[in-house]
């Protein structure tokens, strides 16, 4: 099928990103750089790829750097694009979701700018992959549920034993699990806004609900998917980059 491209694309920005040290505490995870340039345009990057170019992003904490980013290429007055930040086409609506908002309650707030749409994209501004938008919508449509989450196998961040009768068998270093995690990446109709909170975790209640009622779906992704949590994984997918190894990076290895 050919993708609508008048797909809003919903993006929560508004964590603080305890985990990331000094990173944290001078610009939100979003910012925090591949590259030179903030995760958050390697996700936007993504979804224009596939012809989604409208987006609505989920401001809070430090809001006004990712405003002041796009808008003037800064971040408190400091050049911070190694190239203008955004690209032919792409539409950008700044929403201020409030500093302390939990997840169901910023997408509850970005309903005004999404109500003329069957449907609409969600994700996190901390994670990166290789999913297909193209085989996730398909698949969203085929199951007609209301939600539909990218599930992904992730790594354990410690070396798996197998042993028999004391004696090691089998010695994996940080392997995948045999089990799925949310990866984000979800695909929501209209109907799910009555499904949201004022505030709060969008994975609790909200998700339980859904879940409860079976309209939650599950795109199974076993390609690459690397959150940006830590200061760790942040060194990561700076590295990965540097090498050249950057299989999210779809608009500069697949044509569509």
């Amino acid at each position: 099928m050919s993708l609508n491209p008048d797909i809003p694309v919903v993006i929560l920005c508004g964590g603080k990103g305890t985990r990331l040290g000094e990173l944290g505490k001078v610009r939100p995870k979003p910012l925090v750089p591949i590259g030179g340039m903030p995760v958050l345009w390697h996700i936007m990057k993504s979804y224009a790829h596939w012809g989604h170019k409208r987006f609505v992003l989920c401001l809070g904490y430090k809001g006004e750097l990712i405003e002041e980013f796009f808008t003037r290429g800064t971040v408190s007055g400091q050049r911070a694009a190694a190239q203008p930040p955004t690209e032919p086409g792409w539409k950008i609506t700044f929403a201020d979701t409030g500093a302390e908002t939990g997840t169901s309650g910023r997408v509850l707030g970005i309903q005004p700018f999404v109500a003329n749409d069957d449907r609409f994209f969600l994700t996190y501004g901390d994670g990166v992959s290789s999913v297909d938008l193209e085989q996730l919508l398909d698949y969203h449509l085929c199951m007609k549920k209301l939600v539909t989450v990218t599930g992904v196998h992730p790594e354990t961040t410690f070396g798996v034993i197998r042993e028999e009768g004391g004696v090691v068998t089998a010695f994996a270093e940080k392997p995948r699990l045999n089990v799925i995690i949310n990866g984000g990446f979800f695909v929501m109709e209209q109907k799910v806004f009555e499904y949201l909170d004022s505030d709060g975790p969008l994975e609790e209640r909200p998700l339980g609900r859904l879940t409860a009622e079976r309209q939650l779906a599950v795109y199974h992704h076993e390609g690459f998917w690397q959150c940006m949590d830590n200061q760790k994984e942040v060194e990561r997918l700076g590295g990965m980059w540097e090498r050249n190894e950057r299989p999210w990076a779809v608009w500069q290895t697949l044509k569509v």
